[in-house]
C-alpha cells in the first residue's frame, strides 16, 4: 500500500486559482493514493472513517435523518466562513453578473423538500478486491428537509447566454487529492442544473446548515450522487465547454483500471435498505431477534424514477413488502414486511426496482473506485427463543 507520507513527497506545491488548467494526460493524477487490496484497511482508511460518517442503519426507521446523524463526507478541512461577508458570486457565461449575500437569498421566496442524498461510494468496502477511499459499508445515505431557493430562479435572474452548456459550481473547501490543488468543483450540464428541482439550500430540516454540511449556502441535487451537491458553495460559473476540473475529470469514475478514463457517475442507482430488526450485538452488530412475528422495515430510492416494488428474501424465499405513501419525489419511499422468524440462523435481504425498469442487482458490479455499488444489502440475523434472563426479545 503506498503510504500517507509517500502520497504527500508526490504532491505539487502549485496552487492555482479555481477553475486553473489541469495536468496534461502524461501527468494524469488519479484519486486515490493506493491500489485496490484484499488486505486489512489502512491507517488512511482509519482516518477517513473517523472524520466521515455513516448513518446508524436504525435511523431507517425514521422519515428524516436529524442533521447530527446524516451521512456526512468532508473531503478537506471544514472551512469557516463568516456569513457577514460571503457572497455568493454568479459569472461567466450569463449576461448579468451578480452577487447575493446570505441575506439576499433568505429574502426570497423559500423551498422546501425531501432529498435522499447517497454517496457515490456507498458499499466500496463490500467490494474485492477493496478499492480504497472512504470505507463505506451500507449508511452512506440519509433524507432531510433541505430549503433554500431554486437554483433556476437565480440563473433566470442573470440570464444565460446561448453558448452556455454547464454550470460549475466551486466550493470553499480547498485541498490536495491526486497530487493537484484544487478548490472543490462539479459541473451540471445547463438542462439538469435548471430543471426546477436544483435548490440552493440554507437550512437543513428547519435549522441553519451545520458547519459540516455546508454552511451558509450549499448546492441540493435530487436524483445524483451526492458528489453533485457541492457544499460551502461560493461560486457559480456558466461555461461554454465541458469543465475538466479535478473532481469532474479524475473523481467519480466508473473505471476498470486505473488508465480507463471511465463513465462519469451521475443519478443514483436503485436502491433498497433494511433497518436491523431485534437488538444488535455490540461488537458484531449482529441483529438478534425473538422468534415468531417480526416486522421488517426500510427504504428504498432511485435517482431515475419512483420506487415500485420492493421484494424480501429469508434464506431465498422472496417476499412481497408493502409499501408506505411515496414522500415527495425525491425523497426515499418506506416499506415494511411480516416476518415469521424461526430459531436459528437466517440472511435477510432486500431489493428494490424503480418505475423506469431498473432492479437492484444481486451482486455487485466491481469497478476501480468503488463507486454505485447498489447491490442488495445481506443481514445475517440469529433468532432465539428468548434472552438470557428469560425475558422476551422485543
Amino acid at each position: 500500500m503506498r503510504t500517507e507520507e509517500a502520497h504527500h513527497q508526490s504532491m505539487t506545491t502549485t496552487a492555482g486559482p479555481a477553475h486553473a488548467a489541469e495536468p496534461t494526460a502524461s501527468s494524469t493524477p488519479r484519486p486515490h493514493a493506493a491500489e485496490p487490496t484484499t488486505g486489512e484497511f489502512g491507517r488512511e482508511e482509519v482516518l477517513l472513517a473517523s472524520r466521515n460518517h455513516a448513518m446508524p442503519l436504525e435511523l431507517l426507521r425514521w422519515e428524516r435523518t436529524p442533521a447530527g446523524m446524516h451521512f456526512l463526507v468532508m473531503h478537506w478541512d471544514v472551512p469557516m466562513v463568516d456569513p457577514v461577508a460571503w457572497r455568493l458570486k454568479i459569472g461567466g457565461a450569463v449576461v448579468e453578473p451578480a452577487e447575493f449575500s446570505l441575506a439576499d437569498l433568505r429574502a426570497r421566496d423559500r423551498m422546501s423538500m425531501g432529498v435522499t442524498l447517497e454517496c457515490a461510494g456507498n458499499g466500496r468496502s463490500l467490494l474485492q478486491p477493496r478499492p480504497v477511499s472512504q470505507p463505506w459499508v451500507h449508511g452512506g445515505v440519509s433524507t432531510a428537509e433541505w430549503t433554500g431557493i431554486p437554483l433556476v430562479a437565480l440563473m433566470d435572474e442573470t440570464g444565460l447566454r446561448p453558448d452556455a452548456v454547464e454550470l460549475v459550481f466551486s466550493g470553499a473547501d480547498r485541498g490536495f487529492q491526486g497530487g493537484v490543488a484544487h478548490a472543490y468543483e462539479r459541473s451540471l450540464p445547463v438542462r439538469a442544473a435548471v430543471s426546477g428541482d436544483v435548490l440552493l439550500a440554507y437550512e437543513m430540516n428547519g435549522q441553519p446548515l451545520l458547519p459540516q454540511h455546508g454552511f451558509p449556502l450549499r448546492l441540493v441535487v435530487p436524483g445524483w450522487y451526492g458528489m453533485a451537491s457541492v457544499k460551502w458553495l461560493d461560486r457559480i460559473d456558466a461555461v461554454t465547454q465541458a469543465f475538466e476540473g479535478f473532481q469532474q475529470r479524475f473523481a467519480y469514475r466508473l473505471q476498470q483500471d486505473a488508465d480507463d478514463p471511465g463513465e462519469p457517475v451521475t443519478r443514483i442507482r436503485v436502491r433498497s435498505l433494511m433497518a436491523p430488526p431485534g437488538i444488535p450485538d455490540f461488537f458484531s452488530r449482529r441483529p438478534i431477534v425473538p422468534a415468531g412475528a417480526t416486522k421488517l422495515r426500510g427504504r428504498a430510492w432511485s435517482g431515475y424514477g419512483l420506487i415500485k416494488s420492493v421484494q424480501v428474501g429469508i434464506d431465498g424465499r422472496w417476499l412481497p413488502a408493502q409499501l408506505d405513501e411515496q414522500d415527495g419525489r425525491h425523497a426515499w419511499r418506506g416499506w415494511s414486511c411480516v416476518w415469521q422468524a424461526e430459531e436459528g440462523d437466517h440472511e435477510l435481504i432486500c431489493r428494490a426496482e424503480d418505475d423506469a425498469g431498473n432492479i437492484q442487482p444481486l451482486e455487485p458490479e466491481w469497478n476501480y473506485q468503488g463507486m454505485a455499488n447498489n447491490a442488495v444489502q445481506r443481514l445475517q440475523v440469529t433468532v432465539l427463543p428468548s434472552v438470557s434472563d428469560g425475558t422476551a426479545l422485543p
